[in-house]
């Protein structure tokens, strides 16, 4: 559940209110260690059972919490693969299904894009692709064909699960969707909030990457799309909107060598900030203040930061790799480019060159389509239909 690892548990924590209103009850197990500082003051009941180990995340402690609560739920649902959780939840499942003691549960599995492609397809994840061909041999195939469903969270993920791995039957794929939470209204503290970590861009118009610091979510692409426009302009040119890069992973071998980047660029340089992971106002502060989102991923399964942007009536600049870039082209709400470095750069000049009553219009789209598609309260009816469908 940490909120570093990405939107999987944002997503958990996004459906708990509504859900609550709809009279669920929800638990969540989880593999962190129980003193973890973000477990704290939580709404959720959270059964924290790690820690876990190596790459598998295993822990001794799983099974047996399985088996001796697994019982008390209408519905359990599984989020993520290719780790000890969905193992130890299959065998689990697979004994009660085989003991006299009654029907278990519904188990639903939410594979958060991890049954992509992609993972099997690039160029550098060739033995990780290897090991996850034989890991669905031995195991995974199990757990997905043995549910009693799948759910993801667009139309798009639905799809491309079908082309990764052989033999793929579930018994049901529900295209339950994904959603966040209105925002907060907007208040004068969050922007001050978010000022703080960028000294010196003193509310300068930006364009703002929110996001892991990770290779394949296309920030070096970004980069250098930027360094391209600097070089371009003219040194009394002042309509280049700054650019925020934000999130964690700045520490990271990947991270330094972005930093790098722009060492030989000093124009570019002064207007990149990098001000690390944003919460609570500044997070909100980044988004209300920007111009525009931008996220040139090269592979995406949903993008909660996504959402997040067009909830606050931002556009959003993406790649065709983020999975409801569908949407947004169908509502207006940002413009879609490939993931390769000519396509980042034209999308980001594309933007640069609209007229301001478009980009006016494109924030009004940009809060329908967030209505329209990404409210927590439509998604949460669709996992309860998904609940109860048998």
């Amino acid at each position: 559940m940490d909120p570093v690892s990405g939107g999987p548990s944002q997503g958990i924590r996004n459906l708990d209110l509504v859900m609550k209103d709809m009279g669920v009850t929800r638990e969540v197990v989880c593999l962190d260690a129980p003193e973890s500082s973000y477990l704290a003051n939580e709404s959720l009941i959270i059964h924290a059972l790690g820690p876990c180990y190596g790459r598998w995340s295993y822990t001794a402690n799983l099974k047996p919490w399985l088996k001796a609560n697994l019982s008390r739920f209408d519905v359990v649902i599984l989020n993520g693969l290719w780790s000890y959780h969905s193992y130890a939840t299959w065998q689990v499942f697979d004994s009660m299904k085989k003991s006299l003691t009654g029907k278990p549960p519904r188990l639903l599995v939410m594979p958060h894009g991890m049954l992509d492609p992609y993972f099997q397809r690039a160029k550098d994840r060739r033995l990780k692709a290897i090991r996850n061909w034989f890991y669905w041999k031995l195991i995974e195939r199990k757990v997905i064909n043995n549910a009693d469903g799948l759910l993801f969270t667009c139309q798009t993920e639905l799809l491309l699960a079908q082309e990764t791995f052989r033999p793929y039957h579930p018994h049901k794929e529900y295209n339950v969707g994904y959603g966040i939470e209105k925002p907060p209204a907007y208040h004068q503290d969050m922007l001050s909030a978010f000022l703080k970590l960028c000294p010196g861009l003193n509310e300068a118009p930006y364009l703002l990457f929110l996001s892991r610091i990770h290779p394949k979510k296309g920030v070096d692409m970004l980069i250098n799309a930027y360094i391209k426009l600097h070089e371009e302009s003219t040194a009394t040119d002042n309509s280049l909107p700054r650019l925020v890069i934000a999130g964690p992973g700045l520490d990271t071998h990947f991270g330094k060598k972005l930093q790098l980047q722009l060492t030989n660029n000093p124009k570019a340089k002064a207007n990149v900030f990098f001000p690390g992971m944003l919460n609570g106002d500044s997070k909100w502060g980044a988004f209300y203040g920007c111009e525009a989102f931008v996220l040139p991923s090269h592979q995406e399964n949903f993008g909660i930061a996504v959402a997040e942007a067009l909830a606050c009536a931002k556009p959003v600049l993406i790649s065709d790799q983020v999975n409801i870039w569908r949407e947004i082209i169908a509502e207006d709400a940002g413009i879609v480019a490939n993931d390769n470095q000519e396509a980042v750069y034209d999308m980001i000049k594309q933007w640069l060159g609209l007229p301001g009553e478009k980009r006016l219009a494109m924030r009004s789209f940009a809060l329908t389509a967030y209505k329209k598609h990404f409210k927590v309260s439509k998604v949460a009816k669709n996992f309860f239909k998904a609940f109860v469908n048998d």
